[in-house]
């Protein structure tokens, strides 16, 4: 495969799962502002939101305030930002156009269709209910995608890539969002356990998918800890950060295989999994939940760079 069509798949994917992200976050900060004041207190939820979303040195380009109204035009809508939602589908079109025979006709009809639904949005949506309709149609059309893609294409280095691209972007959003809502979101005053503290983490679970999985795994109230351990820990929650690697290596090594040698890429998803693997959820916060998570987002961007030199480039 040439290294043009494997950078294509990969970042189409990325694109793909990113404009999820962001649409789950728009959605579960527009949940938290909706709490009565009583609950929410004086804390600025459209911060956390762009904090989370990894964009608030270029948001502070264009706005002096985070109101709901900036930050929704932004992480959504706006040209100006390279990761909003319109500029992420727009990209996944380009990157699907320029490889349109290594996808199937399903793959390409789900992205196609994304882009033509999301000029009928012009610069954004007009009421809080379209809004809310565009957001679950994101959502559904990068599940379509996602579908599409594991149910139709052959089991080949297309495919290997493609799933890899997923995995590397699931596994940023996961840690970011987890890094936020220890310092970002929870004002001083507030005290962690309190009414705020939960219902910005069961706000959190639900925007990842893993509300009711929580409660399935510890059958107990939100606790701070095993959040945590739900969504670093536990390979069987699809977007926690173990579960991501088992798949990132799992797909580099059929990569590896298939070209018959294994290089940087491989050796570097290997050893974040076992640093993963033999991490303890209590030292993790004996040392600092926003270090190892540091640590972490860092250790995958070198993955994305190594993935990039060894096969993109």
């Amino acid at each position: 495969m040439l290294s043009r069509t494997a950078d294509n798949l990969y970042w189409l994917s990325r694109y793909v799962e990113r404009a999820e992200y962001l649409a789950r976050i728009i959605e579960a900060t527009q949940r938290l502002t909706a709490l009565p004041l009583a609950y929410v207190g004086e804390t600025n939820e459209w911060e956390g939101a762009i904090a989370t979303a990894g964009c608030a040195a270029a948001f502070a380009e264009h706005h002096k305030e985070a109101t709901e109204s900036a930050v929704i035009d932004f992480l959504a809508f706006s040209r100006d930002n390279p990761s909003s939602i319109r500029s992420c589908l727009e990209q996944a079109r380009s990157n699907a156009r320029a490889v349109r025979t290594a996808l199937t006709m399903e793959m390409w009809d789900s992205i196609n269709g994304m882009w033509l639904e999301l000029r009928r949005y012009g610069d954004g949506a007009t009421s809080r209910e379209e809004l809310a309709r565009f957001l679950r149609w994101v959502q559904e059309s990068s599940l379509r995608y996602d579908g599409s893609a594991y149910r139709t294409m052959l089991r080949n280095d297309a495919y290997w890539f493609s799933r890899v691209g997923v995995y590397v972007e699931r596994a940023d959003n996961t840690a970011r969002i987890l890094d936020v809502k220890y310092h970002v979101l929870l004002p001083d005053n507030e005290r962690v356990g309190g009414p705020l503290d939960y219902f910005q983490w069961s706000a959190i679970l639900r925007s990842v998918s893993a509300l009711t999985s929580y409660h399935w795994v510890y059958r107990d109230n939100l606790k701070p800890w095993l959040i945590a351990d739900l969504l670093i820990m536990r390979e069987e929650m699809p977007r926690s950060l173990a579960s991501c690697y088992e798949a990132i290596v799992r797909n580099l090594d059929a990569i590896g295989n298939a070209y018959g040698r294994v290089g940087p890429a491989q050796r570097k998803a290997r050893s974040i999994r076992t640093g993963l693997q033999n991490s303890k959820i209590d030292a993790v916060f004996q040392r600092g939940l926003h270090e190892f998570i540091g640590g972490f987002i860092r250790d995958n961007n070198q993955l994305n760079n190594a993935i990039n030199q060894q096969f993109l480039s």
